[in-house]
């Protein structure tokens, strides 16, 4: 029996995108790989599950390697569901997500189907990685970022993640001699203001197409948009427990 870790691979942006391929590459190279990944891009999904339709997962082939793959119809979060409950014949012992064509980086993470993939790994009891590379380009280059992805990755299954902790991992859009190391920040605190295109189809009615501007109201120099601005890969640790435990004695003040 194989005693090289089993690795749960999944992502947002569809099976076929060239960041999880690069993603998959890497984790050949550490344990036994299996594939679980939309049939279509599902940026900005969050972590949405498939509950009033049908999912499908087929077993597919798209490049040579060791790996295992499957294609799923439905969410990033559904493809690890179905990983970890149904597809595998044990608990991976890492999930990894990516790598995302564009940033998961400060408040981003709450609308990424990358990290919320990741995210559901560390619901279901399994240590998870979300990588992001800070380009949106489809044919955007990624082998100068994998000795960084392998290195987290080996530590992560060395060393062990705290409980309930996924890893939001960044890559500036810089080229391999250009990247200053990692740093370990804090989620900067920005937000989006929200835009909306109102456009007319030719058919004369009315349709929007969502815009807006980010901004960024964080200064300090521990967050991961600074470090990302200033060369430096960013890790974030994230948990799903989105409780105050601050606010508690204070909202119990109010004797509801």
């Amino acid at each position: 029996m194989s005693k090289k870790p089993l690795i749960l691979v999944t992502n947002d942006d569809g099976i076929t995108a060239p960041g999880i391929r690069a993603l998959i590459s890497v984790m050949n190279e550490i344990g036994d790989v299996v594939v679980i990944a939309p049939d279509s891009p599902q940026s900005g999904m969050g972590h949405a599950i498939t509950i009033n339709s049908t999912l499908e997962c087929n077993k597919i082939t798209i490049d040579s390697g060791p790996q295992i793959e499957y294609s799923c119809s439905g969410t990033p979060a559904d493809c690890v569901k179905l990983g970890i409950n149904e597809i595998l014949q044990r608990k991976p012992d890492l999930c990894v997500s990516g790598v995302n064509h564009g940033s998961n980086s400060s408040i981003n993470v709450i609308y990424s189907g990358t990290m919320s993939a990741a995210i559901e790994a560390s619901i279901e009891g399994v240590p998870a990685i979300g990588f992001s590379l800070l380009d949106y380009n489809w044919d955007a280059e990624f082998s100068h970022i994998k000795k960084y992805i392998k290195n987290i990755t080996l530590k992560a299954l060395e060393e062990g993640l705290p409980k309930g902790i996924t890893l939001n991992v960044n890559f500036p859009k810089l080229n391999h001699d250009m990247i200053k190391g990692i740093k370990v920040c804090k989620q900067a605190d920005t937000y989006w203001i929200e835009k909306f295109d109102k456009r007319v189809n030719p058919q004369g009615k009315e349709y929007y197409w969502l815009t807006g501007e980010f901004i960024n109201k964080d200064q300090s120099e521990d967050s991961d948009e600074f470090a990302l601005s200033n060369g430096y890969i960013s890790i974030v640790p994230v948990k799903h427990d989105l409780t105050d435990y601050e606010s508690i004695n204070k909202i119990q003040s109010w004797n509801l």
